[in-house]
């Protein structure tokens, strides 16, 4: 095979970078390139199919192996639509909460009360800028009676403990005056699929889009 096209590419959404960096790192996936996305797509998900596209098309030539780590996040099946036609595999299930948690247990979680607000470490650590801000909840906190009417409770799905931080979860839940609790799900099946796409090495490299870790 051509060596450049020996390696693997992971494109994730930048809400992921984080956790995908941890992962590589404890389990010395040298082999994965990834390609991050800006998380604020999650805000616009009709242009995260396009964005994709953009990214296989630039290296497809490049790498054995594409995987594409965003969930459905909300493309109505867009995203699906695209990587079916590219024979491209993606994370499983609706979004992020889902793949952390487990089908099973975000099934469970949600039977129990549908009027659930998630929380991942991610979220907790940038909730201003995507919540607040974008809501508007900073500058008109009257908004949030409206917004979260229909949720009763914040569960944070904590990946890593060591570097979780319950207390802001906590404080996010009283903000928006909803019941709190904790579940740790580690890494879910985000650390199963890759574990799955990680190939032998490649050049270890990471790409960012206009994305501080």
């Amino acid at each position: 095979m051509d060596a450049l096209r020996s390696g693997a590419l992971v494109i994730a959404c930048g809400a992921l970078a984080h956790e995908i960096a941890a992962l590589r790192r404890i389990n010395g996936w040298e082999a994965l390139d990834i390609h991050c996305l800006p998380p604020e797509l999650h805000n616009h998900p009709e242009q995260i199919p396009a964005r994709v596209r953009e990214v296989i098309e630039a290296a497809r030539d490049r790498y054995a192996k594409i995987f594409v780590a965003y969930a459905d996040c909300g493309t109505g099946g867009r995203l699906d639509a695209l990587l079916q036609a590219e024979g491209i595999e993606r994370l499983p299930g609706a979004h992020c909460y889902e793949f952390y948690a487990t089908a099973q247990r975000f099934s469970e979680l949600s039977g129990q009360e549908p009027g659930t607000f998630y929380l991942t470490d991610f979220l907790v650590r940038h909730f201003e800028r995507l919540v607040a801000q974008t809501l508007g909840i900073d500058r008109h906190p009257q908004l949030i009676a409206e917004y979260f009417r229909n949720y009763r409770r914040v569960i944070y799905l904590v990946q890593d403990e060591a570097q979780s931080d319950i207390a802001c979860a906590a404080a996010i839940a009283q903000r928006l005056g909803l019941e709190f609790s904790v579940e740790l799900t580690g890494y879910g099946e985000l650390e199963t699929s890759l574990r799955q796409v990680a190939a032998r090495p490649a050049e270890q490299r990471i790409e960012w889009a206009a994305w501080p870790r």
